[in-house]
């Protein structure tokens, strides 16, 4: 049987999806085929159709495929619609219960992070942001978790190209004091938003990994200053810790957890 016989045809695109996603670095068709043995043709063709429509995109002018938008919204809703999608309701609504604010599951796209899953506070005075409000990576504590889950240089490249908007008197506005703060979210493990996004709005935030401990979204809670403190909230950094960790096992293990 030949290398072009041996991998089903409608199994090869998956299977080069599959090798991408699981890789912590763009790759190049070449590369991708090391795992695949196909005929180099057959890599190039593949990967050239599935970027031309919306899959995969290049690193500038290189060779080198990473997730397109298209592909990420693809992500994003197999996570949302999965049948772990229940279980992960509910460790959002166990985190609700013990901060009492509005606890968001947030993840990345390419204008900013979208609110993919929350919890709203049963406060009656409490900010508003519904599934689907799309808000900038620099100035909110999930876009910070986002930022610092990044390779160094990944992280300073795309901080040096966000157009850094204030939308308050503490918005970071120069991209050398948010690479600062983004080396410590990166060390402590979480990040804040210390009415940055918002006047009179705080946010904690942790990221919520895969089993190789990469990236995949941010947990996060916010609330009113009236209410909630930046140092109120790091005092329950650890309960989005232990959600988050639940969350792993819900998103990449076939069994529940409690």
């Amino acid at each position: 049987m030949s290398d072009e016989d041996r991998i089903p045809t409608n199994l090869r695109t998956l299977l080069i999806l599959e090798i991408l996603g699981k890789s912590d670095r763009p790759m190049t068709a070449t590369e991708i085929n090391k795992d695949l043995g196909l005929p180099k043709q057959t890599v190039h063709r593949l990967c050239t159709t599935l970027e031309e429509n919306g899959f995969l995109t290049r690193v500038g002018q290189s060779k080198r495929f990473y997730a397109a938008r298209r592909l990420r919204t693809l992500g994003a809703g197999l996570l949302h619609n999965s049948r772990h999608y229940i279980s992960r309701h509910q460790i959002l609504l166990d985190v609700a219960e013990q901060v009492r604010e509005t606890v968001n599951f947030v993840v990345p796209e390419d204008d900013g992070m979208s609110y993919l899953d929350r919890i709203e506070t049963d406060w009656a005075f409490r900010i508003q942001l519904p599934v689907g409000t799309h808000v900038p990576f620099h100035c909110t504590a999930s876009g910070k978790c986002f930022l610092a889950s990044l390779a160094q240089k990944a992280r300073t490249d795309l901080v040096r190209s966000l157009s850094l908007n204030p939308l308050t008197s503490k918005t970071h506005t120069n991209p050398d004091t948010l690479l600062t703060e983004l080396q410590a979210v990166e060390e402590n493990g979480y990040a804040i938003d210390d009415e940055e996004f918002m006047d009179g709005m705080v946010a904690i935030a942790v990221p919520v990994t895969d089993t190789l401990g990469r990236y995949v979204a941010s947990l996060a809670f916010h609330g009113p200053t009236q209410r909630m403190s930046i140092a109120s909230a790091i005092e329950r950094k650890d309960i989005l810790v232990h959600a988050a960790m639940r969350l792993q096992a819900v998103l990449f293990s076939d069994d529940e957890v409690d």
